[in-house]
């Protein structure tokens, strides 16, 4: 997955980090010049030097093979232009972060996917809407230990066990069930079978392995 984040301040650099960490493609645009000299020294990242507002700097960061694009600089103004000129490349996911909240509908009402007010949200939990889409809805709990998560089972060694066999455990415990809308509470008889809808509350640094153990894939649309 490429993902161009525009911006190499505090939101910007950490969720680069974190995406690095993940093993995504990053490419950084920062129109300081320090800045890029020292995000390139720093990080395993792409690093193109301008402005992330102009067609050819874009361009450079090969915004026409992005998967993700992040405004992430301090300044609406910036991120609204950069992410309405991206929107004409088609990219799948345009995220966008405010510094004031009363210019969120301004965004959304323009298209951007995700507006993110970094007072609120995290960086963590961009890397979350970026490397975890297969998610319907995430919560994030207390202080960002727990994610609540739903999604639909397709495949994966859980199907055609008892609830019993697996939850709940020390990381992970499934707490509801969804049949015809309604919201089921998980009993230890119910076997898991394909096309189920679940949610799992799990402890964030094991969320990783519940998402392998499930065979939850970026493929998979898992929306309800």
């Amino acid at each position: 997955m490429d993902i161009v984040i525009m911006g190499a301040g505090r939101v910007g650099l950490n969720l680069a980090s974190y995406l690095i960490s993940d093993d995504l493609d990053i490419t950084i645009i920062e129109n300081d010049e320090v800045i890029c000299s020292n995000t390139a020294e720093d990080l395993d990242a792409s690093v193109i030097c301008g402005n992330g507002t102009d067609i050819e700097t874009l361009e450079k960061a090969n915004i026409q093979d992005a998967d993700v694009f992040v405004a992430a600089t301090g300044n609406d103004a910036s991120n609204l232009l950069a992410s309405v000129l991206v929107r004409d490349y088609k990219i799948p996911k345009i995220i966008a972060r405010i510094s004031d909240p009363n210019h969120e509908e301004a965004f959304k009402k323009l298209g951007i996917d995700f507006v993110i007010d970094p007072e609120i949200t995290a960086a963590h939990q961009i890397e979350r809407i970026i490397i975890r889409p297969n998610i319907a809805d995430l919560a994030i709990i207390g202080k960002g230990d727990a994610e609540l998560l739903d999604f639909t089972l397709q495949s994966g060694e859980m199907i055609g066990k008892k609830i019993s066999d697996f939850s709940p455990n020390p990381n992970f415990i499934i707490v509801a069930i969804y049949e015809n809308g309604d919201i089921v509470i998980p009993k230890s008889y119910m076997v898991l079978v394909a096309g189920m809808k679940i949610s799992i509350l799990v402890k964030t640094k094991y969320a990783k392995k519940v998402f392998k153990r499930f065979e939850i894939t970026s493929s998979e649309s898992g929306r309800f």
